[in-house]
């Protein structure tokens, strides 16, 4: 049985699951000022060095830590907020895979 379609805020009848133009556009602009803000990834320390670190670390913990599947991704386990310290410090990476990276570390994160 599907779900009843509902009404948006500018008055739009939207279907169950699905996110109307208007929230999509506002979520945009929203995400393109967060990102006009935020310093480069290169000017975050993600640059030739850290790419460097991060293969030698995936090629010795090829797994994710959260459900096993091939990592692709090098975590910080606590976020280093521009603390190079804390950002080389290899017993704060953990490896994982996209999704987990993606979705369940980011709710993590968010719950914090």
């Amino acid at each position: 049985m599907s779900r009843p379609p509902h009404l948006c805020q500018c008055g739009n009848v939207v279907p169950y699951g699905v996110r109307c133009e208007c929230q999509r556009q506002t979520t945009h602009e929203r995400n393109a000022r967060h990102d006009a803000r935020r310093p480069t990834a290169r000017q975050r320390g993600y640059d030739h060095v850290w790419r460097k670190a991060r293969d030698e670390y995936l090629a010795a913990h090829p797994y994710c830590r959260m459900c096993g599947n091939p990592a692709t991704t090098v975590d910080h386990i606590v976020r280093h907020r521009g603390d190079r310290a804390l950002f080389w410090n290899r017993s704060n990476w953990q490896p994982l895979c996209t999704r987990c990276h993606n979705s369940v570390k980011q709710r993590q994160e968010r719950g914090q």
